[in-house]
């Protein structure tokens, strides 16, 4: 909290800031008090120490507490010694866990207060041993005294992905400011120019960096930093390091603008690329990462790899005690780059989290002064020198300018809000509005990527405006809410399936390798899964039969007495965009049963939703039967497959039995809405039966002989069914012999006498035309 009031005058209760905070929609996660006083706790000198024999686990130690009493105090920890001086809690202490210290002897000898460790006076988590203060520190002071210990309120945030200028305490304090009707205000920065002008070498050859800066500092000394930069890096999960990398990492920070400091002896210039095949850095993680032509690299004047861009530096240019010239590097990556890159490497650091959200390209200026002004406090003969390279690439963001009116914020938001409103809000985030209610433009500040669209304005005139301020309502339609024609015929769909007696199986999506060729499919259209959660599931389905296949095998593996199932899901075969095709297919599998099975399923399915397809047996699907399954066509395209599973898949899945397969592809069929059904008068007249073999050709399809006949009979026919198909003597070899019985009936009284001979001969005629003749 200590930090954002530096940025804005903001009240100084934890409690008004947190409301505000949830009230913007910054919600906080957490919070804890830090640097609470523990009063009693004083520096203390131990005089000397020493081991009781009955007593292994503790050692006695005895202590100068600046007061020049003698002091004996029993200890659990051993990485102490004479000479070091310590924190001690005296007697009456009151610890933050709620402890009291008294005296407390063991084997009859009393301890005159303990020894603390930073996790015991809530100044960290480390509970590994005594605390050891400052070489020289005297001893009778008071511990948060000498150690500067701020006392401060952290806040622990849980932003959106929309909200990239957040990740920096800067963002946050901005949006506190408006709301709190105060000034924000950049860091306390450093004068520019005091050192003359050197320009570094700088070339940038990969469009993906969109602005690369550099900035010479000399006069640097490392050291430790200030007490206060150490505690507040702590605090915010940061180790501090040395003077020149808290203030690079304290930087990033507050402004979320990441930057790196190269020691300027090692790299003399930079030069930005795309990493180059098999080339390989070692990070300061001390791992040597071999990179991929998509990583993008810094380099150094000599183009030597120098740091993982918009991730990780390299540990040869890294800061050393001997560095007194330092190249400060702040850049614009592009997100994706760097994300893909942290992901590649499995390298998640603070820079890249923030690159990857987007940051602020304009934000790199008031960093560098920021920067200098900490790295000064330690270095009061550092030098800026007046003349930073600075290169801007064709991706470099431009802020968008959005149009939106007073009305068309009344109209989202549900309540007026006064154009006056309206324009102070914006423009105390950062927002700049010109025009009228009636048309304004605003411009899109640089840190704001998120902000494109007019809906994206009028959500932070809401957000500032006050989300209890615009009230509940239940909202009106005219309309009620209602399935679409596609879910209900799904919903028939599985009504009808369950009313034959199926039963829903869901299998995952996911397969192993080779499952979909065992199948008898194609497997080069699958989709592989870069980071499957198992190895044996890195493949997507382009078909719903291995699951279903494996289900099959399940269930007869526990004898399971009737196995009938099906399945609506979706398939995902590899498509001609960047994403993949995604279909809705139903499968239906039953075992013990043959091809006349999944005809009947088809068969019931095509009149309860009024859906039709020829069945081609010259076109058999992959892994089926070759002579017992056909494809359902429209044309030349297929909808679906019906008939018998092939024998060597099923062996492959270990499945004796027959097993018959109906395949749909939803996706053309259930969108459809079928012509309503005419409604016909049951005929009161008898109907009558008449049978015609025909002796037709092998390469004629029953389907064409099927349609000839029904389009012969005319209006008599009510139904006309195949029922016998026979190969043998009397049948010329490469024929086959259909029968078909046509059912006859006049609708509005008998039939003529002779009608059915009529029917007979005009069906010879048209069958005659496909080369097919009547059966002796």
């Amino acid at each position: 909290m200590s930090i954002l009031r530096e940025m804005a005058d903001l009240p100084s209760d934890a409690g008004v800031i947190r409301d505000a905070l949830d009230g913007l929609g910054l919600a906080v996660d957490a919070e804890e008090d830090l640097g609470i006083r523990v009063v009693g706790v004083v520096s203390a000198r131990i005089l000397r120490t020493e081991k009781h024999p009955d007593a292994a686990k503790v050692t006695r130690c005895w202590v100068d507490a600046g007061d020049g009493v003698e002091r004996h105090v029993w200890c659990g920890a051993t990485n102490m010694g004479p000479g070091d001086v310590v924190p001690l809690a005296t007697l009456g202490t009151v610890m933050p866990d709620g402890r009291e210290i008294s005296r407390r002897g063991i084997l009859g000898i009393d301890s005159e207060g303990m020894l603390c460790s930073a996790a015991e006076l809530g100044l960290g988590d480390d509970t590994g041993g005594i605390l050891i203060l400052p070489a020289g520190a005297e001893p009778g002071l008071d511990v948060f005294d000498l150690l500067e210990i701020e006392r401060d309120h952290l806040f622990d945030l849980d932003l959106t992905r929309n909200r990239p200028d957040c990740w920096g305490h800067l963002g946050v304090a901005r949006d506190l400011a408006a709301h709190f009707g105060s000034e924000w205000r950049q860091p306390r920065g450093h004068s520019k120019g005091a050192g003359v002008a050197v320009t570094p070498l700088l070339e940038v050859a990969d469009v993906r960096c969109g602005r690369f800066t550099a900035t010479r500092l000399s006069g640097v000394r490392v050291c430790p930093s200030p007490a206060w930069i150490r505690q507040r890096l702590e605090r915010l999960g940061m180790r501090p390091i040395n003077n020149v990398v808290d203030a690079s990492n304290l930087v990033m920070l507050e402004t979320n603008q990441p930057n790196h400091a190269y020691d300027a002896s090692v790299v003399s210039g930079f030069r930005v690329r795309a990493a180059r095949k098999g080339e390989s850095i070692v990070t300061l993680d001390g791992l040597t990462r071999t990179l991929s032509e998509e990583d993008l690299l810094v380099c150094d004047a000599e183009d030597r790899a120098v740091g993982l861009a918009g991730v990780m530096g390299d540990t040869r240019s890294e800061i050393s005690a001997t560095t007194t010239e330092i190249l400060l590097e702040c850049a614009w990556f592009d997100p994706d780059t760097v994300r893909f890159t942290a992901q590649r490497h499995a390298l998640r650091t603070e820079a890249s989290l923030r690159f990857e959200r987007d940051t602020d390209p304009d934000q790199w200026s008031a960093a560098v002064d920021r920067f200098a002004a900490l790295l000064s406090l330690t270095c009061p003969e550092l030098v800026v020198h007046a003349e930073p390279a600075v290169v801007d690439g064709p991706l470099l963001p431009v802020p968008a300018i959005v149009g939106i009116t007073a009305s068309r914020v009344e109209q989202v938001l549900g309540v007026a809000v006064s154009p006056d409103r309206i324009e102070g809000i914006l423009s105390s985030i950062g927002f700049t509005v010109t025009g009228d209610p009636a048309g304004w433009s605003v411009a899109v500040p640089s840190w704001r990527p998120d902000c494109t669209l007019d809906v994206d304005i009028i959500e932070e005139v809401a957000r500032h405006f006050g989300y209890e301020s615009i009230g509940r309502r239940v909202p009106s339609w005219t309309s009620h809410g209602r399935l679409s024609p596609a879910q209900k015929r799904r919903r028939e769909l599985r009504r009808i399936l369950t009313g034959m007696g199926l039963d829903e199986a869901m299998p995952a999506p996911f397969l192993a390798p080779g499952t979909l060729a065992a199948a008898g499919l194609d497997e080069s259209r699958a989709l592989r899964i870069a980071n499957p959660l198992t190895v044996d599931e890195s493949v997507l389905r382009t078909s719903l039969r291995p699951g279903l296949l494996d289900a099959l095998r399940h269930n007869l593996s526990h004898r399971a007495p009737r196995i009938r199932l099906f399945e609506i899901g979706h398939v995902y075969p590899s498509g001609q965009g960047t994403l993949p095709d995604e279909s809705e297919h139903l499968a239906a599998m039953v075992v013990g049963a043959d091809a006349s099975e999944a005809v009947e399923q088809w068969t019931t399915i095509s009149d309860a939703l009024g859906i039709g397809a020829l069945l081609d047996q010259s076109r058999v699907p992959d892994g089926m039967h070759a002579t017992r399954s056909a494809s359902l066509t429209r044309g030349p395209r297929v909808v679906g497959v019906v008939g018998e599973m092939d024998p060597a898949v099923l062996d492959t899945w270990g499945i004796q039995d027959r097993v018959s397969l109906l395949e749909l592809d939803l996706g053309i069929l259930l969108p459809e809405e079928p012509k309503p059904a005419n409604a016909v008068p049951v005929p009161r007249s008898p109907s009558s039966d008449v049978d015609i073999a025909l002796v037709v050709p092998d390469a004629v399809r029953a389907a064409d002989i099927h349609r000839a006949l029904r389009q012969a009979a005319g209006k008599l026919l009510v139904t006309a069914s195949l029922f016998d198909v026979y190969r043998g003597p009397g049948v010329a070899e490469g024929h086959r012999s259909l029968a078909f019985r046509l059912r006859l009936q006049e609708p509005s009284g008998t039939l003529p006498e002779g009608a059915g001979a009529d029917v007979l001969a005009r069906c010879a005629t048209a069958a005659a035309k496909l080369g097919a003749t009547i059966r002796a």
